[in-house]
């Protein structure tokens, strides 16, 4: 569900650039959806993860960057989601939300990739804080012919959803502007 999240977040940043250069309205469309996906995957990440945790750490949460900066990340991408609900004027919106959306993804490197690796505090999570990385100590592997899949899977799955939410505003807006 991570990898989705952080994939999605990576195709809105993309169409967030190009709607700031073309002004295409189908950018804007496919960065607001796949931004709105990204957070359900996030959230379903979060969730899973925090079950997953009390069993295996016996916490549902541990102080841990990783965690904070994944709990960060998701209320910087639901601001998103405020930031463009507040604002009536398509064109507006899709600007200023573009703009908002590369800070987003920004924050979503440092707070996930990057302050984790350079706080000094051991992790629980694997390759971080003297943990091995994916290596034959944390991933065995007769796991990773299940594991690179299960990626792939959730990536798919996910880009599906959100390609379904941009038809779906697609005829909305067609419908909208037959009713006018």
């Amino acid at each position: 569900m991570w990898f989705s999240m952080m994939t999605l977040q990576t195709v809105s940043l993309y169409h967030s650039l190009r709607y700031l250069g073309k002004s295409d309205e189908r950018s804007d469309r496919i960065a607001s959806e796949s931004a709105n996906v990204s957070i359900l995957m996030g959230t379903l990440g979060l969730i899973t993860g925090s079950i997953w945790a009390r069993y295996t750490w016996g916490a549902w949460w541990t102080n841990d960057p990783q965690l904070n900066g994944a709990a960060i990340t998701m209320l910087s991408y639901l601001a998103y989601v405020l930031l463009r609900k507040s604002i009536d004027e398509q064109q507006k919106r899709a600007r200023i939300s573009a703009v908002y959306n590369i800070f987003a993804y920004v924050m979503m490197v440092v707070f996930i990739g990057i302050i984790p690796k350079f706080t000094g505090v051991d992790s629980l999570h694997p390759g971080k804080g003297g943990n091995p990385g994916f290596n034959s100590y944390d991933l065995d592997s007769s796991l990773r012919i299940v594991f690179y899949p299960a990626v792939l899977g959730w990536i798919i799955l996910s880009v599906w959803i959100m390609t379904l939410r941009v038809r779906m505003k697609k005829i909305e807006q067609i419908l909208n502007q037959y009713e006018k």
